[in-house]
């Protein structure tokens, strides 16, 4: 069983700054998310993109935000639990909540954050037949661990940002790989559609297009992929993984089970304290949260994260008065042992 002070259900950059938050009153946080790596969508579904609006920043990439939180809170210690979603929930006493994900992970909690995004992110998915009896079998929706594409043949199917960085890494990786898109064009990052002409010239990625994968063949696993490329016969690939990079389909999921108010697939909360809920102890932030004048912008779902902490904290600690100081006069002191200050004043005589 995993216990800590806040569960936060999504690992965008809402819930990892909610960690930061947490941190500096002296709270552990746990984060659960569908996808294999932290980031959510900005890491999921353009990485290499620049963002324009957050404060500080005249434009950074969705990936060096992301990694510049993670380095953020990493004096936290934060626990992940990834690639599995959140299911159901209990009410354990008056102070626990317990957390179960897809996967039987059970999380025992004193305060929920739902960061969830827009929802729970399920990948698009090829519209053959058979597609079911090969998932995890050869079939997969993400690159959780490159090593198990080393020395194997790999075809991946898309035409955006994923499938043209996957492309790219696992050519160093796999002993094959061909990239199939139904168009010509390529809509991604200008130099990851360089980097693959570049090794499609050098005959490390095979590069069919347009075409399309129509069909799965094997016995209990992934053997061979038919492909049908425009004007010409279907053909078959032999390989040993297939990985369509359709894009992801946000849903509310499980959570919408809970018994939250639920306006439009985003959940009501009270946004005039602490973005609570209607349930007791469990918080929404982010896009995934509704309210009268909501904006569905990054740096909203950064002030939600710091006033739910804030309620969290009086939660766990009642009666106890927590003083608000700048970061700048009161240091960050890190779970690690870590302290990040300011350089104190001194007293010199100038002659």
């Amino acid at each position: 069983m995993i216990t800590t002070d806040i569960l936060i259900i999504g690992a965008g950059p809402t819930g990892l700054f909610a960690v930061f938050e947490a941190g500096l009153l002296k709270m552990k946080c746990h984060i659960i998310d569908a996808l294999p790596q932290p980031g959510g969508q900005l890491a999921e579904l353009y990485p290499k993109k620049p963002i324009f609006d957050i404060p500080g920043y005249p434009s950074v990439n969705a990936g060096e935000l992301v990694d510049n939180l993670m380095e953020q809170i990493k004096q936290f210690q934060p626990g992940f639990t990834l690639g599995e979603t959140a299911v159901s929930y209990t009410k354990v006493d008056d102070e626990w909540f317990e957390v179960v994900t897809n996967k039987g992970t059970v999380h025992r909690c004193k305060a929920i954050a739902i960061a969830g995004g827009l929802g729970t992110f399920e990948p698009r998915k090829p519209t053959f037949e058979n597609v079911a009896d090969y998932e995890e079998k050869g079939l997969e929706y993400f690159v959780k661990e490159p090593e198990h594409f080393r020395n194997k043949k790999v075809v991946i199917a898309g035409g955006g940002d994923s499938a043209l960085d996957w492309s790219i890494f696992l050519s160093n990786v796999a002993s094959e790989v061909t990239l199939i898109h139904r168009r010509n064009e390529f809509r991604g990052a200008l130099d990851s559609v360089e980097k693959v002409q570049d090794l499609k010239n050098a005959g490390k990625i095979k590069l069919i297009t347009p075409a399309e994968v129509t069909g799965i063949r094997g016995d209990g696993k992934v053997e061979a992929i038919t492909v049908q490329k425009d004007g010409e016969d279907a053909f078959e690939i032999e390989t040993d993984y297939f990985i369509p990079l359709f894009g992801l389909t946000p849903k509310l999921g499980e959570i919408g089970n809970w018994g939250l108010n639920i306006e439009k697939n985003a959940i009501v909360v009270n946004n005039a304290l602490d973005y609570q809920t209607n349930i007791d102890g469990i918080y929404a932030i982010g896009d995934i949260n509704t309210y009268p004048g909501k904006l569905k912008l990054i740096l909203c779902g950064f002030h939600e994260a710091t006033l739910m902490c804030q309620s969290v904290y009086n939660r766990l600690n009642p009666g106890k008065k927590f003083v608000l100081k700048y970061t700048t006069v009161s240091g960050v002191d890190g779970f690690d042992g870590s302290r990040k200050e300011a350089e104190k004043a001194v007293v010199k005589k100038i002659d």
